[in-house]
This record gives C-alpha cells, sequence and structure tokens, in this order.
C-alpha cells in the first residue's frame, strides 16, 4: 500500500524486558463486552465455568488450565487479526483520560509497542489539553474553547508548544523506549510533515490553524527503519508562524496522507452514544452518513464534533476504518484491534 513499505523491509526492534505477564483486563466486568457472544474470541466464551460463576452439578468440569495455557490460548486466537493487520500502518490519535492517568497511559503504551513488535506499523498523534490547562493556570490564564477548538491567543500558542513539543511528546517517547520499542518524537513542523493555515473564524480562534497539507516521508522512513512516530500537532504556515491544530483533525490528514489501514482515536468517552445523556445507547458501528447525520442533529456535540469529522474526512480520503475508543478500558486498543468486539464505535467507508 505505500512505496516505503515495498521497498524497506520493517525492522523491529523491540526488546524483551523481564517483567510480569501482560494483564488481561476483566471483561466480564464490562458491560459493553458479552462474553458469550459469537462476536467475542472463542477463548473468551471456552472458559472454565466456575470462573464465570456456576456450574453444573452433574457435568463433568473440564481441566483447570493453567495462566501458561490461557496465555497460549490468547495468543493463537489473536492470529488471525496480526495475519490481517501486519505490514498495515494504524494511526492511533491519543488523548482524554488515558493520558492523565498513569496506569491507563501504561496500558496504551503497552498495546502501541505490542501491535510494533508483531508487525503492524503504529504512528501516535497526540494531543495534550489537560495538560496546557494545567501550565494555563499556573500562568493566571484562563483556558477558553469554541466549538470543541482551544482558543489560543498569542500566550496560549506559546504554552501550547511548549508544553506539546517539549514536555508531553518527549514524556511518551521515554515511556515506549521504556516500554521495549524505539518512538522517534517530531511535531507538525519537523521535515515539514504538516503545513498549516489559519482556521475558519480566526477572529474568534486566535493562532488555530487546519491542516493545509501533509508531506509523509518522513513518517515513512521513521516507520521503514523499524521506530515509533510520535506526532506532536503544533504546526506551521507557508511564513513560517506557528499555529496550534486540533490533535483529533492532524491525526485524520496524517492517516489520509499515509493511506492507513485504521485510524483509532482514544478518549474519554465509550464512544458515539445515540443519546448523549445516556451512556447506555453506544453506537457499535456506523457508517459515515449516520456520523454526518448525528453531527447536523446535534445528538455529536463540543469536543466529539473534530473527533468525528476527522474520522469522516480521513474515510472520505481512503482509509478503510476510523474508530472512536474508550481509553478508560484497560488494553482497549488491543480490544479493538485483536478483536472482533472492539471497545467503542467504528465508522466505516
Amino acid at each position: 500500500m505505500l512505496a516505503a513499505r515495498a521497498t524497506a523491509p520493517h525492522h523491529h526492534q523491540c526488546r524483551l524486558l523481564p517483567s510480569k505477564p501482560l494483564e488481561i483486563p476483566n471483561l466480564s466486568r464490562n458491560p459493553s463486552i458479552s462474553l458469550g457472544s459469537a462476536r467475542a474470541p472463542r477463548f473468551l466464551s471456552s472458559l472454565n465455568s466456575t470462573q464465570l460463576g456456576g456450574s453444573s452439578s452433574t457435568a463433568a468440569a473440564p481441566p483447570l488450565q493453567t495462566p501458561a495455557q490461557t496465555r497460549v490460548d490468547i495468543l493463537s486466537e489473536s492470529l488471525p487479526f496480526i495475519q490481517r493487520f501486519r505490514s498495515k500502518t494504524i494511526v492511533v490519535k491519543y488523548g482524554g483520560a488515558a493520558m492523565k492517568s498513569p496506569a491507563l497511559q501504561s496500558s496504551v503504551i503497552s498495546d502501541l509497542v505490542l501491535l510494533s513488535c508483531v508487525g503492524l506499523r503504529p504512528v501516535l498523534v497526540h494531543g495534550g489539553g489537560p495538560e496546557i490547562n494545567s501550565w494555563l493556570f499556573r500562568l493566571g490564564h484562563q483556558p477558553q474553547f469554541h466549538n470543541g477548538l482551544r482558543v489560543t491567543d498569542a500566550l496560549t500558542m506559546e504554552v501550547v508548544e511548549m508544553v506539546l513539543v517539549g514536555k508531553v511528546n518527549k514524556s511518551l517517547v521515554s515511556l515506549i523506549n521504556l516500554a521495549g520499542a524505539t518512538a522517534v518524537g517530531l511535531c507538525g513542523k519537523d521535515a515539514r510533515l504538516l503545513t498549516a493555515r489559519p482556521a475558519p473564524h480566526t477572529a474568534a480562534l486566535g493562532f488555530v490553524g487546519e491542516v493545509a497539507r501533509v508531506d509523509p516521508a518522513i513518517l515513512r522512513s521513521i516507520l521503514a527503519n523499524g521506530h515509533i512516530p510520535v506526532v506532536a500537532s503544533v504546526a506551521a504556515d507557508d511564513a513560517g508562524r506557528g499555529y496550534n491544530v486540533n490533535a483529533d483533525s492532524a491525526a485524520g490528514e496524517i492517516a489520509a496522507a499515509m493511506g492507513a489501514e485504521k485510524l483509532i482515536v482514544v478518549t474519554d468517552v465509550a464512544g458515539i452514544l445515540e443519546d448523549r445523556n445516556d451512556p447506555g445507547s453506544l453506537v457499535k458501528e456506523m457508517d459515515i452518513g449516520r456520523a454526518r447525520r448525528m453531527v447536523e442533529e446535534g445528538k455529536v456535540a463540543g469536543g466529539m464534533i473534530p473527533k468525528v469529522n476527522c474520522c469522516v474526512r480521513s474515510l472520505a480520503q481512503g482509509v478503510r476504518t476510523a474508530s472512536i475508543i474508550d481509553g478508560r478500558v484497560p488494553h482497549s486498543l488491543l480490544l479493538q484491534i485483536l478483536t472482533d468486539e472492539g471497545a467503542g464505535t467504528m465508522i466505516k467507508g
């Protein structure tokens, strides 16, 4: 699908670290995932009945599985998904509560490294809203938003660039390196990866830009050498002026330019809700038309608008699937890619 993939092998540089086995989340506690579902991995529904809370006194109990056997079963069940997505590019936009919680941050990073180790080509695009807000408050500056986008005056732009590029980006790079892979941190300014232009309604938003062009050559080079690119959503226009680019939009445009198999937006909500006031109204799958209608009807609002719009734009430009998943669920990335059940809403073209 990509010229770089055809000409340069993907050298995995993941190293095995002496650590405890990956903890598989207790999916039975998640009401959105049915253990008996035909779509769930087979090993979940075939666990020993005593583990699921009941058994027949007359039925012969199957042999208890050891932890090692359970892990082998899990790997076996994952094989078709690994084969399907091996050597495919996936773009992950990372933000929300999964970025604030150290435990969930560790879960996302370990998922990303595992996916790289089994042959996928992940690109991580991140925001850093909570961290930016924290530093603005320290400076006595009140964060403001307009239609889900940060209002960015000159002071806010300076803080955005310092926090995203200098702090959050390098912290994520260090965590990926510590987890056993190798990461390269950059922002939209590097190698002209992203060229920005002023967003509409500039008077209301200030130094907020949208993506005018993407040159993914640097990302292809990084991936071809077996590294994980980590991209901060700061870019410059043709005159060199810096802009705060919404990370969701940046991820969508990068996914389209890379011809990615998947765009996955990791956030702090369950996904797209039919009724945003009802957490139980999660829509597991929809097409582009329905996603657009939900925005027009006001069912999608606030910070979810740029998330849904970036998914729609990327799909219209050739990305196969786009998903908005719940980063509060441990190992939500693995659930989305290595199972049929998923951990949020998938939008198809």
